[in-house]
């Protein structure tokens, strides 16, 4: 097991930039997701570290070794692929045991190793069968075999679970997890799945477009992105975005008026007039007084917010009016899609899956200020108050 640490590495191809001023460090031991989506370098990233790809410049060491010119034969590193890469003529027990023959240990040596992974991975009543004979789940747990019977000091990941149904990459994941904390071996695993980051890492690194966004645990970079980019990557659904004016009692959002605390506005400093984009996550709204479109109408909605006596004053807080438009039950939870009235702005509702609406309802929504973000629309960047 070693460290990896990679300092301004960039890489170009031609005249196009695939990564640039990549800088990190991965502590022996930790499991790290590249994750962002497709062509943001994640997966460049992984074949440099690999050495399947050079660095144009910078420096990657594994452990305390500067490995930029060490082969990738020599690096000690294992690494699993999207596609499994299994020989198709060779039987289980043989693809776990090549990368070991190779290397020319001891034959008893690998015939225990073999055993060993296979125990660990629910093999061992397959070691016979060809991957022809296996299901997508079990192939991609003999590619994992094949890695984890060399003992490397680092294992790369490239999307191994990309080529699965729901519920077996929900299994193998839980699986892989597992591994990890028997094994403690630095892992390092590329994914564009913000699931998979959220749920495997111990640290994420957000990239997009061949840079870095934002390196942090997942629920520290989940309740507090960097940026617009990543705000909206993490999470799913996704963080909703509204364009909106500040005023000097709110936010014009599509000619209603989101009214913020007088300590929000002191903290924001933000300028009359000017245009900026308010992010708020699905699960940080809630149906505040239903209202409808038409009296015929007799259905009651529940509410899930209730206010307290004294609470009605500040009840226009946070507020907005909205129109359902579509709703996904799910059955804990219930996904409504709703519109701004006059407006082509739709958020993302998340609600209690006992909360019954309709497309056509008019809702009075209620914004947690405490979790409303506000971005620079140029930059992208967050400048909210939250820390």
């Amino acid at each position: 097991m070693a460290k990896v640490r990679l300092e301004d590495i960039k890489r170009r191809f031609n005249n196009v930039t695939a990564i640039e001023d990549i800088t990190f460090e991965i502590p022996d031991g930790e499991f790290w997701v590249l994750v962002g989506p497709s062509g943001c370098g994640k997966s460049t990233i992984l074949r440099t570290i690999a050495g399947l790809e050079t660095a144009t410049s910078g420096k990657l060491f594994i452990g305390e070794q500067l490995v930029n010119n060490v082969p990738a034969r020599q690096r000690d590193v294992a690494m699993v692929f999207q596609n499994y890469a299994l020989y198709p003529h060779m039987s289980v027990a043989q693809n776990i045991a090549f990368g070991l023959k190779m290397r020319k240990v001891d034959s008893k040596v690998i015939q225990e190793r073999v055993v060993t992974v296979a125990r660990s991975l629910s093999l061992e009543h397959l070691l016979d069968r060809k991957p022809k004979q296996l299901s997508g789940g079990q192939q991609q747990r003999v590619a994992l075999g094949r890695a984890i019977a060399r003992q490397p000091q680092v294992f790369l990941l490239d999307e191994p679970l990309s080529n699965l149904d729901a519920q077996l990459r929900d299994d193998t994941r839980a699986e892989l997890k597992q591994l990890h904390q028997e094994l403690g071996v630095t892992t390092v695993y590329v994914t564009h799945d913000q699931v998979e980051a959220m749920t495997l890492a111990d640290k994420i690194v957000v990239l997009n477009r061949g840079r870095i966004q934002q390196i942090g645990e997942p629920q520290s970079i989940y309740a507090r992105p960097a940026n617009q980019m990543v705000a909206t990557f993490l999470g799913s659904p996704p963080m909703n975005i509204l364009p909106a004016i500040y005023k000097h009692e709110g936010f014009d959002v599509s000619g209603q008026l989101l009214r913020i605390t007088p300590q929000m506005r002191e903290s924001l400093h933000l300028p009359t007039g000017q245009s900026f984009d308010l992010g708020i996550r699905p699960e940080h709204i809630y149906i505040n007084e239903p209202q409808r479109r038409s009296e015929k109408s007799e259905r009651q909605l529940p509410t899930n917010r209730t206010f307290q006596d004294g609470e009605h004053a500040e009840e226009e807080l946070g507020e907005l009016s909205v129109e359902v438009k579509v709703v996904e039950p799910l059955g804990r939870e219930t996904l409504m899609r709703v519109s701004l009235p006059g407006s082509l702005v739709l958020l993302n509702v998340q609600v209690g899956g006992d909360v019954r609406s309709h497309p056509g309802d008019r809702l009075s929504l209620q914004l947690d200020l405490s979790q409303l973000f506000v971005f620079d629309p140029k930059t992208g960047d967050r400048i909210s108050p939250q820390d």
